[in-house]
Parts: C-alpha cells; sequence; structure tokens
C-alpha cells in the first residue's frame, strides 16, 4: 500500500466497524417478512429511495474506483475524463430499459436476470447461456474485489497479516451477513459502506490537491510544463475510445445481474426513478474525485512505474498520515471507504451468483418441484461455497490475472439486446436473439484471443456487440416473429 501503515488504534477502528456489518446482518433477519425467494434476493421489494439509491450507489463505485482510475489517470492524464463520461452512461443505460423493465418484473414476479429472459422468450437454451455470461462477469467481479481486499489488508499491516488471511477473514465476515438476511442485509450494509464511501471521496477532493499539490489549479499549471501530453485533447483514436467505453460501461454495467436485482427491489417505479436521478451526479463526487487525485499525483510523484502507479493513491495517503494526527485519522476513514467499496461490490455480486445458479439453474435442471424454502436455502449453501472457491483461486492466482479474467465487460454486453431491443421490440424472437449473441460472442472473443483487442480506438466487445445487434435487427426484418 505504498508505505500506508496503520497502528493498532487505526486498525482496531477499521476491525469494529468490519464486524457491526454482522450485526447489521442479524438485525436484517429478524425483520425478514417470509422464506421466499422474493424475501431473501429482493427484500420483499420494499426498498426505498435512501436505502436503494446507496446501495446503487456503493455497488458501482467498487475499489476499482479510488485505486484503478487513479492508477489510470496518473498514467495518461485528463485523457481518462472519460471515466467520468461513462459513468454518466450508466445512468443513461438503466434509463433506457428500467422503468419498464420493474414495471414488467413486478406484475411478473421476477427474481433474477434470467426470469425477463425466459418470460420475454420462452427459450431455455437463451436464458441458460445469458445466465452462464452473467455469471461468468459476475465471478470475475468478486474475484477482483477479494484481491483487492487482501493487498489492502497486507498493505495497512506492512505484511504482519498476509494477503490471505485478509482475504479469508473478510470474505467470511462478508458471507455470514449476507446469508444471514439476504439483500436486506447486503442493502443495509450498503448504506454503512456508501455513506462511508461518499465521506471518504468528501475527503480526499479537499485534502490531496490541497496538501500536497497547492490547489488543483497549480496542480494542472505544473502538469502541462512537466508533461504536456496529459493535458492534450484526445486524437481521433482516443475519442473513438471515449465513445467505445461509453457504450461497454453505459450497457454492460447497466445490465449487471446485481445492478437489475436492485432495481426490482425497488419500492415502487418513481421510487426506482428519484434514485437514478440522484445517481446522475454521483460521478461527480466519485471518479471526478479519482481523476483531480491521479493528476496530483504526477506533480507531487513523477517517474513512477505502471505497476507503482496502481498504488499511486496509496502512496499519497501516506503523504498525508506523515503531516499531522489529523491527517492520519482522515486516512483511516479513507481506507474505511475502499474496504465498504470493495465489500459493498463483492457482497453484491456473490448474492447475484447463488440467485442465479438457483432460480436459473438448480431449479430448472436439477428440482423442478422444489418449494420456495428450499431454493432459499440452496442459495445460502451457495453462497459459501462460490465464496470458498473464489477465495482458493484468489489466493492462488498471481498478483495479475490472464486475458481471460478481463473479458466480463466484452462477453457481458452481449446480453444487451436482449435487454433494450426485447422490451421495446416485440418481433425480436428467441432465435434470431440467440444467433445474434453468439455471432457477438464470436466477434468479440475472436478478435481479443486473434490480439486485436481494440480497433481504430473500439474494444472489440463494443464491435461485437454492433454485430450482435445488426445480427438482430436483420433477422427481425426478414423473419418478424408472431407476437401476443
Amino acid at each position: 500500500m505504498g508505505g500506508m501503515v496503520f497502528g493498532p488504534g487505526a486498525l482496531i477502528a477499521v476491525g469494529l466497524y468490519l464486524v457491526s456489518m454482522i450485526g447489521v446482518g442479524w438485525i436484517a433477519r429478524t425483520r425478514r417478512r417470509s422464506n421466499s425467494m422474493a424475501d431473501f434476493y429482493l427484500a420483499g421489494r420494499s426498498m426505498g429511495l435512501l436505502v436503494l439509491f446507496l446501495t446503487l450507489y456503493a455497488t458501482q463505485y467498487s475499489g476499482n474506483t479510488l485505486f484503478g482510475y487513479t492508477g489510470k489517470t496518473y498514467r495518461i492524464g485528463f485523457e481518462w475524463t472519460a471515466s467520468v463520461l461513462f459513468m454518466f452512461s450508466i445512468i443513461i443505460g438503466y434509463m433506457l430499459f428500467a422503468p419498464r423493465l420493474v414495471a414488467l418484473a413486478r406484475k411478473e414476479g421476477f427474481i433474477t436476470p434470467g426470469d425477463y429472459i425466459t418470460h420475454r422468450f420462452r427459450s431455455s437454451v437463451l436464458t441458460l447461456l445469458s445466465t452462464i455470461l452473467m455469471i461468468y462477469a459476475l465471478g470475475n467481479y468478486a474475484l477482483a474485489q477479494l484481491k483487492a481486499m487482501g493487498a489492502a489488508v497486507e498493505g495497512i499491516t506492512d505484511g504482519a497479516i498476509p494477503g490471505s488471511y485478509g482475504i479469508i477473514g473478510l470474505a467470511v465476515i462478508m458471507v455470514i451477513y449476507e446469508t444471514l438476511g439476504g439483500m436486506r442485509s447486503v442493502a443495509w450494509t450498503d448504506v454503512m459502506q456508501g455513506g462511508v464511501l461518499l465521506l471518504g471521496f468528501g475527503i480526499l477532493v479537499f485534502l490531496i490537491p490541497q496538501n500536497l499539490g497547492g490547489g488543483l489549479g497549480q496542480v494542472v499549471a505544473q502538469l502541462s510544463e512537466m508533461d504536456p501530453p496529459k493535458v492534450q485533447a484526445p486524437s481521433l483514436e482516443g475519442a473513438n475510445k471515449w465513445i467505445s467505453y461509453a457504450l461497454l460501461l453505459g450497457c454492460g454495467a447497466a445490465i449487471y445481474p446485481q445492478a437489475i436485482q436492485r432495481l426490482y427491489a425497488s419500492r415502487s417505479v418513481a421510487v426506482l426513478k428519484r434514485s437514478l436521478a440522484l445517481m446522475a451526479f454521483m460521478p461527480l463526487t466519485t471518479t471526478l474525485v479519482a481523476l483531480v487525485c491521479g493528476v496530483t499525483a504526477a506533480v507531487v510523484l513523477p517517474d513512477l512505474t505502471k505497476a507503482e502507479s496502481e498504488q499511486v493513491l496509496a502512496r499519497l495517503c501516506a503523504l498525508v498520515m506523515g503531516e499531522s494526527a489529523l491527517g492520519y485519522w482522515l486516512v483511516v476513514a479513507i481506507f474505511a471507504a475502499v474496504l465498504a467499496a470493495l465489500m459493498s461490490t463483492a457482497d453484491s455480486a456473490l448474492l447475484s451468483i447463488s440467485s442465479m445458479f438457483t432460480k436459473d439453474i438448480y431449479l430448472p435442471y436439477f428440482r423442478p418441484q422444489a418449494a420456495e424454502a428450499e431454493l432459499t436455502k440452496v442459495g445460502k449453501i451457495c453462497s459459501w461455497v462460490i465464496v470458498a472457491v473464489l477465495v482458493a483461486v484468489a489466493i492462488g492466482t498471481d498478483a495479475t490475472l490472464v486475458r481471460l479474467l478481463e473479458l466480463k465487460f466484452e462477453v457481458l454486453i452481449q446480453v444487451v439486446p436482449c435487454f433494450f431491443l426485447g422490451l421495446y421490440w416485440k418481433r425480436l424472437s428467441a432465435r434470431t436473439a440467440l444467433t445474434g449473441m453468439v455471432c457477438g460472442l464470436a466477434v468479440a472473443l475472436g478478435l481479443t484471443f486473434g490480439g486485436k483487442p481494440m480497433i481504430w480506438g473500439f474494444h472489440a466487445g463494443v464491435i461485437g456487440l454492433v454485430v450482435n445487434t445488426a445480427v438482430c435487427a436483420i433477422g427481425t426484418c426478414c423473419k418478424p416473429a408472431t407476437s401476443d
């Protein structure tokens, strides 16, 4: 963690914060209304404005926003303003389909994204393939968060607690409070974590530039002299990359299963729309803050290697910690925000994986006659098994994951036409949607493994999505499906 080491008092404070989440899980368990899947996985569809907003916020902004985006900005400068743009695009993605989907979900009683696909297309093959792609993307996402947890714990204890112990300890806390209260406990802990995350970003935006760089204006002036390319407008290929990121994240992140299930859990469509309206402002308080910290680091800590740049936020915090006792405890709050972001993202992914495996795979293929209580119990067992597998993989893999694990958005985005087109275009048939999905996957994976992950600035997954959408459009026009 770049020299950011905590003393006993700070470690105790962070530890108590983490253990308190189990208490929240227990309280959530006492508030359950039934032993049904809707109550366990969707909190009884009762989320109000504040809870829905903060759980969406805590889930969307992971630890990668703090560390990954800051490091990326350090390396390429203001070109990474694209991160603010594509976080805005996610909200646009939600608004394109979420209100209509939620109204349908409340009418038909959907639990998982696969329930919608089954209802809309009546194709078990399409539902199964879509579910596998979504589970893969979420497993990837949760794995990345677990590895980051281990690195964070090892860093702040100066190696006294190995990263593997940190992964195991935090994963156990996470799965305990999740299996106690399901979505209700995950959402309530997200309220805590979302509040801490907002506090952490608020501290960063004032603390880093003022204390280390003399103010943002001075930082930009110094950076323009030290490294002019980092303050210049992007090239044509760079502009294409901005568009590609907006499509990749705007479409892909909007159909993350954990996000869709939070939409299902909203108390009403009106509450959902108000929550999304608040979410529209959050890129200014999160990704923009990471951008400011990254350009400040480029001035204060020049000449870091690419590997070192991934720890640039921790290095900035280490400098602040050494200035005063106030700075020390502010950094403790920031680190709690980092752990909050990591855990809120991982627990949401874990809950969605268990629900999709139980509802979309176990129920139709293994136990069609299973009752609601049995399915809920299987889902809880599934959570523990998934955590055990992910922890083993996180501990056993190298620091840099293979390219296969970086393909989550390239494959997840191929499910987009099922939602964006399926909700509005009644003539889109299951066969056409499945053909488009397979063609999109073939293009995205073929380009990636063929050594061309980007073409003219566009990601392979985005090119695959264009092919996917074109197949859906052409196939529907040539052979329209009959509709009710």
